[in-house]
């Protein structure tokens, strides 16, 4: 199986509140907004997070990403009033961090600067 792109969902049910989070989140607007009630975010050269409203599944994404500086992050989080739960972090792992959006959907995000 050959894989070309990477789209990883993110159900709520707010969706309107959850685009003005995400965008605060990323720094940015989306790239695209597909439809009424989803929007993307392309992160990667092959991997883009979309926003959907979906009450059913709301709450219940977990995605993990890598990061270049995760001290950068966390400042960029706080400026954007953002919480970001660090984790500690031992010689045999990165640097981590968890943030939740306000409906439950969590992201763990690592420090990884050796690159893509």
């Amino acid at each position: 199986m050959k894989i070309n792109f990477l789209f990883a969902g993110v159900p709520v049910a707010n969706y309107d509140s959850a685009l003005a989070w995400y965008s605060r989140f990323f720094g940015r607007a989306p790239d695209l907004i597909l439809a009424e009630n989803e929007a993307t975010w392309q992160i990667a050269n092959v991997g883009s997070i979309y926003l959907v409203g979906d009450a059913e599944r709301a709450g219940n994404a977990l995605l993990t990403l890598a990061v270049d500086d995760l001290e950068d992050l966390v400042a960029h989080f706080k400026q954007q009033g953002i919480a970001a739960l660090r984790l500690d972090s031992n010689a045999d792992s990165p640097k981590k961090t968890v943030v939740t959006d306000p409906e439950g959907n969590q992201f763990i995000l690592f420090e990884n600067s050796g690159g893509d």
